[in-house]
């Protein structure tokens, strides 16, 4: 078995009398692009900072690969790092900055450097006091994605990226999977993470909610389907699973949990017309999540 790229046993992190972060076990495969989600304050930016060794945990552990993530200088030789709010040095250019980027980590792709420079519109001429707050996200994400680094932490990384730059950041993040990297990715932006991730793990309050793939998440909330008829009704009082949520004299709607089985033997009775199945998308599923925990 491959070792994972990362993993958490119970790693907890106290500030007084708060819990920021408790026992979260994780474990991130090598080579698949993992989604972290949560509201503001749920744990997130905790994990990341008990990830790169900038915190020390209260309990429990956590590893890059198989090397401990309190060794900071041997595990920070398996990653890059882009932070939600990128700091650079004013008075060097775009390019000076790539250089040094490149000269203090793993490695870098020269050949796919330039690409991704093209691909991201940056002008390296221009100094770093200069930059916008998405041109700066871009001199992070450039330098991680053309990096060896095993493993890539992303947080909040398209923050200041206008919905091209977007596009091309879910290619990069896509040719990264392709090279067996490793992304962990903490967003936000749910659309981008259901577009782009392999599995997703959903965090509240500090504690882990769900890890899941996207679909089998979906699988575990209700579809909403439409049905349009002629003639009689559709009797559905015998479906499992099945809410009724709106009925009139053509068209009758309702929420379907588990197989669609019987559903469809109900609607294949009556006369249907047309028939729309909608799935929950990323950010329904999240929102449910988190209402249920509220309550």
């Amino acid at each position: 078995m491959p070792t994972p790229a990362i993993r958490t046993d119970q790693l907890s992190k106290k500030y007084a009398a708060v819990h920021a972060l408790d026992r979260l076990s994780l474990t991130v495969e090598a080579g698949e692009v993992f989604g972290f989600l949560g509201p503001n304050g749920a744990g997130k930016s905790t994990t990341i900072r008990l990830l790169l060794g900038l915190a020390r945990p209260t309990a429990g552990q956590a590893w890059i690969f198989d090397v401990p993530a309190g060794n900071v200088a041997a595990a920070h030789r398996l990653l890059a790092y882009v932070p939600a709010d990128v700091a650079l040095w004013p008075q060097l250019t775009g390019a000076e900055l790539l250089e040094l980027l490149a000269a203090t980590g793993p490695g870098t792709d020269q050949s796919y450097r330039a690409d991704l420079v093209e691909r991201f519109d940056l002008d390296l001429s221009r100094p770093a006091r200069t930059y916008s707050t998405g041109n700066r996200q871009k001199v992070a994400l450039v330098a991680a994605f053309a990096t060896r680094a095993r493993l890539l932490v992303l947080d909040e990384p398209t923050s200041g990226l206008d919905p091209l730059m977007e596009l091309q950041f879910r290619r990069a993040v896509a040719k990264a999977r392709d090279n067996g990297q490793t992304v962990f990715l903490c967003s936000h932006q749910l659309a981008e993470v259901e577009a782009v991730c392999d599995r997703v793990a959903i965090l509240r309050a500090g504690r882990l909610v769900d890890v899941a793939t996207v679909p089998e998440l979906r699988r575990l909330h209700q579809s909403e389907v439409t049905a349009r008829f002629t003639g009689p009704a559709p009797d559905l009082s015998d479906v499992p699973g099945l809410e009724l949520l709106d009925q009139s004299e053509a068209v009758v709607r309702f929420s379907l949990a588990g197989p669609p089985a019987a559903a469809l033997r109900a609607l294949a009775a009556a006369d249907v017309t047309a028939l729309t199945v909608r799935e929950p998308s990323l950010e329904e599923i999240f929102l449910d999540y988190y209402g249920q925990a509220g309550r």
